[in-house]
């Protein structure tokens, strides 16, 4: 059969109606035994509902009549084996719920009587430079609770629409008992997580952003999984090393997780027919699969600074991890090659995002992960005179030519409890008391003036794809914490609160409008299409210009010094202005004429004529020209 055949697991295990009865196989090759359990059976085993092996493969089946289960129907597996017995979740099981009163986790019968009926035919991706918005469903409202596929679909997704992204990036779908994990300790692979709403909720969702023209990716986490036993794949059959490595090998310390042994071509079964399911059962167009530096090295990336090639090719490189990411990636494009695969990987794996055709591991993009940490360590550490401009360049435009990058200026990471947004770095306690338009001080205007220069910059410079984090296009304030015993289970920082965003009398909405204006001028000028040409780079100066898509970016991120007739070498033609970080209905001063025609002086050296432009540039601001010929 065909790779992308192979992946179809999900289609042969977990429970399904077939010629008319439910059939449900599991793996579990150290059993002796397997019985169903659930309400139906008052959670007591009966023979009538014992699995039974099929060949030698560990596979375990039952058929029972369609009468035995109905939809809603809650159900666990009891495991048996020598030495020992647990009641387990399956493992490829589509619906997993928590009871909210006992906090335990069953797999759920889902059949319900009028199934998700598509509104929108296969959706097929036409653009190739992805403007991400990152986004957590459970976080995405604005009241202290957990949100819901519906609310996101019908308050959050508009607003996504309306801001200009293309792509959003959905976090921690995949079920995970605990919700503080932001989705990255998974139970139940196969299950969109219940505490969001039902899976045709979820397809409701995926339906209404394919109908807004938006493609849908998700996380997928493959790199680890959650410890549990009763709700997840550890000790499933009783062995530590069903799907893991045996030993400490199978436990990732620093995560308090297990590692999957890609080795086994069980496990490889069941990753890669995790990759189509979600293609097929859900429609989305494609993945960020996290925690890739983790996969590729024995090491997990942890205590390693990658500084040479040598770094990459070593004994420490998980070869059967390389194996499978490939593998995954070929199967993912072959059932939509128009799919999208971003990896996450901070070790700078050479030919990651190259095709496979090429020798690479065939990720489409790869995230830009140095840039954030650029912002930070200028912002946390450097004072605004001492950012040097060279380091900026190299940063924001450090990559390999046969890779794709995905750029971004912070992610969920940099709003983590413990850490904090760019823009409350900048700000801190003054966003309390002085973000109001008639109360703003210093503080708060050199934070609203950086905050949209570094989104530019990080944007204009970007190679083939950018992302946002939800909130932080607008300054959101503070940061991301879930409820936990640690503060008393609240939810205050685990919401957005779109009011600031949208309150005229607060500054929240100049950034947004900006944020708004820049993805639409990218997109109206096909900007990560283009390749940037550096033209000034003044390290005394804080200048930064370059010219791309028929556009100049001009910035000045000096902190006091602002520069008139200050000179721009470019091509011949008028220049306009068309975005201008420094305009009033950004929060700025309007210290550039909007309406003003710039022409170039030509000016002869050494029998060559160059072409300059004087422009004005005030201190902390940029200004991008549209070149009319």
């Amino acid at each position: 059969m065909s790779l992308a055949d192979f992946a179809s697991g999900h289609e042969y295990f977990g429970l399904h109606v077939s010629d008319s009865k439910w059939v449900l196989r599991e793996w579990a090759p150290n059993a002796s035994a397997i019985h169903l359990i659930g309400t139906f059976s008052g959670w007591r085993e009966e023979p009538a509902l014992a699995l039974h092996p099929v060949g030698r493969d560990g596979v375990w089946e039952i058929a029972l009549p369609l009468a035995t289960l109905r939809h809603g129907d809650l159900y666990r597996l009891n495991v048996a084996w020598p030495g020992g017995q647990g009641q387990r979740i399956p493992a490829y099981a589509r619906r997993v719920v928590q009871d909210n009163h006992t906090k335990i986790f069953n797999a759920q019968v889902w059949a319900p009587p009028q199934p998700h009926v598509w509104k929108q035919p296969a959706f097929i991706r036409d653009f190739d430079n992805p403007i991400i918005y990152e986004t957590h469903i459970g976080m995405a409202q604005e009241e202290g609770k957990v949100g819901t596929y519906r609310e996101f679909r019908e308050h959050v997704l508009p607003r996504v629409v309306d801001a200009g992204y293309n792509t959003i990036q959905i976090m921690a779908i995949q079920e995970h008992p605990y919700y503080g994990s932001f989705g990255y300790h998974v139970s139940s692979f196969f299950a969109a997580s219940s505490r969001f709403g039902t899976p045709e909720e979820f397809k409701e969702l995926v339906d209404a952003a394919h109908a807004a023209g938006l493609a849908v990716i998700i996380d997928l986490i493959h790199s680890h999984a959650v410890r549990n036993e009763v709700e997840g794949l550890s000790r499933f059959d009783g062995t530590l090393y069903q799907y893991f490595h045996d030993g400490p090998r199978g436990v990732h310390e620093l995560w308090d997780s297990r590692c999957f042994d890609y080795g086994k071509h069980q496990v490889l079964h069941f990753l890669l027919s995790n990759c189509r399911f979600w293609l097929d059962e859900y429609r989305v167009d494609g993945y960020r699969f996290d925690g890739v530096t983790s996969m590729l090295y024995t090491h997990h990336g942890m205590g390693k600074a990658f500084t040479r090639y040598d770094d990459y090719f070593g004994g420490d490189v998980d070869e059967n991890a390389v194996a499978y990411l490939t593998l995954a990636n070929t199967v993912i494009h072959a059932v939509n090659p128009r799919a999208i695969t971003v990896a996450e990987d901070v070790s700078g794996m050479p030919g990651l995002a190259s095709p496979v055709g090429e020798g690479g591991i065939g990720f489409d993009f790869r995230l830009a992960m140095g840039i954030p940490d650029l912002w930070v360590k200028l912002v946390k550490d450097i004072r605004d005179d001492d950012w040097n401009m060279n380091w900026m360049w190299h940063e924001l435009t450090n990559r390999r030519a046969d890779e794709k990058t995905v750029s971004y200026t912070e992610s969920h990471d940099q709003a983590l409890v413990g850490d904090q947004t760019i823009i409350f770095r900048m700000i801190e306690r003054d966003m309390y008391d002085h973000m109001s338009v008639s109360t703003r001080n210093l503080t708060v205007d050199r934070g609203l003036a950086l905050h949209k220069m570094i989104r530019l910059v990080t944007l204009g410079l970007a190679s083939h794809a950018y992302l946002n984090f939800m909130g932080n296009e607008f300054g959101h304030p503070e940061w991301i914490d879930f409820p936990r015993e640690g503060n008393g289970w609240s939810y205050h920082y685990a919401r957005r609160q779109w009011r600031l965003r949208d309150d005229p009398n607060l500054c929240y909405h100049f950034l947004g409008d900006f944020d708004k204006a820049m993805i639409a001028l990218a997109r109206r000028f096909h900007l990560l299409e283009s390749w940037p040409q550096q033209l000034v780079l003044n390290g005394g100066d804080r200048v930064l210009a370059f010219f791309r898509a028929g556009l100049l970016f001009a910035f000045n991120f000096h902190p006091t010094q602002s520069f008139t007739d200050y000179a721009v070498e470019i091509v011949p033609g008028q220049y306009h202005l068309v975005l201008d970080t420094d305009a009033s209905a950004y929060g700025g001063f309007n210290r550039v004429d909007a309406g003003q025609v710039y022409r170039p002086t030509d000016i002869t050296e050494r029998s060559i004529i160059r072409h300059r432009l004087q422009l004005y540039l005030p201190s902390r601001t940029a200004q991008v020209y549209q070149r009319v010929c």
